[in-house]
C-alpha cells in the first residue's frame, strides 16, 4: 500500500510536467470554476489536488475532464465537492481547529472506502 502511494506521489508531478511540455494549459495557472477551494492559491490548489490523487489512488481525469479541468461534465467532480463539504463539516466540529479527517481517512488509496475491516488471515 505504501509503495502504491509513493508511486502515485512520484507520478503526479511527472504527469503535470508532461502536460505542460505538450503545450496543454496548466490547470493550476489560473484556476477556474472553483466552488469549494475558492481561497486557495495555485500552489495550495496543486498540493490539495495531489493529496486527492493519493487518497483515491487515481489520476486527475478520474474527476476532471481531460484538457478542461474547469468543466463540470464529469459527475464525480460534484461528488468530490460534496465529500469536501462533508470533511469540512466534520473538522469544524472539533474545538481545537485542527484538521482531523481528510479524503485519505476513509479512502486509503481506493475510490470506494472500505465499509468493514479486511478479513483476518486464514490460520
Amino acid at each position: 500500500m505504501r509503495l502504491i502511494l509513493a508511486v502515485v506521489l512520484l507520478l503526479v508531478p511527472v504527469c503535470l510536467s508532461a502536460q505542460e511540455k505538450a503545450g496543454k494549459a496548466n490547470p493550476f495557472a489560473a484556476p477556474k470554476n472553483l466552488k469549494i477551494l475558492t481561497g486557495d492559491t495555485p500552489d495550495q490548489l496543486r498540493t490539495t489536488m495531489r493529496a486527492f490523487t493519493a487518497a483515491l489512488g487515481q489520476q486527475c481525469v478520474f474527476c476532471h475532464v481531460q484538457g478542461d479541468f474547469a468543466s463540470d461534465d464529469n459527475p464525480k467532480k460534484e461528488t468530490a465537492r460534496m465529500m469536501l463539504m462533508m470533511a469540512r463539516d466534520i473538522n469544524s466540529k472539533f474545538p481545537d481547529g485542527k484538521r482531523h479527517v481528510s479524503c485519505y481517512t476513509c479512502h486509503r488509496g481506493m475510490t470506494e472506502p472500505a465499509m468493514e475491516p479486511p478479513a483476518a488471515p486464514a490460520q
